[in-house]
């Protein structure tokens, strides 16, 4: 694998193993080219766009504070992930253009069907969310 070890730490910090799905959602200009090649090289495959038919391991979605609705971004986020997956939510960091209250996805998250669990430094400008549908959601469906 031709990863330096900081790259793939990247992928590994969001739980990406080879032979994962990763759906990317919200790419813009200002997404970090290092986390997104890491991604890519550790799974072992491009990620795919929102129009896959493909049910993803891991969805990853650039979000910015002016990009509309956050509740419909993590519902469209959820349509093609597996019941086990994950949904990285990934805003800029404090301070950066586009930061996103962390209260603001408290608030959304349970409402979009999702819990969230945990937050890591995704990359230089960005802080992951790890989100996931609850067990008991899992079950009924």
């Amino acid at each position: 694998m031709s990863v330096d070890s900081g790259s793939a730490s990247m992928a590994a910090r969001l739980g990406i193993k080879p032979g994962m799905v990763v759906q990317e959602l919200g790419w813009d200009e200002d997404a970090d080219e290092d986390l997104r090649d890491s991604i890519v090289e550790v799974s072992g495959s491009e990620m795919v766009d929102e129009d896959t038919d493909e049910v993803a391991d891991v969805v990853l979605l650039w979000w910015r504070e002016d990009d509309g609705d956050l509740f419909d971004a993590l519902t469209d986020a959820i349509t093609s992930l597996a019941d086990d997956g994950v949904v990285w939510l990934l805003v800029p960091k404090s301070g950066r253009p586009g930061h996103v209250e962390p209260g603001d996805v408290t608030e959304v998250a349970p409402t979009a069907g999702l819990s969230q669990t945990s937050s890591v430094s995704a990359a230089k400008d960005w802080s992951g969310i790890r989100l996931v549908t609850p067990k008991a959601a899992r079950s009924r469906r």
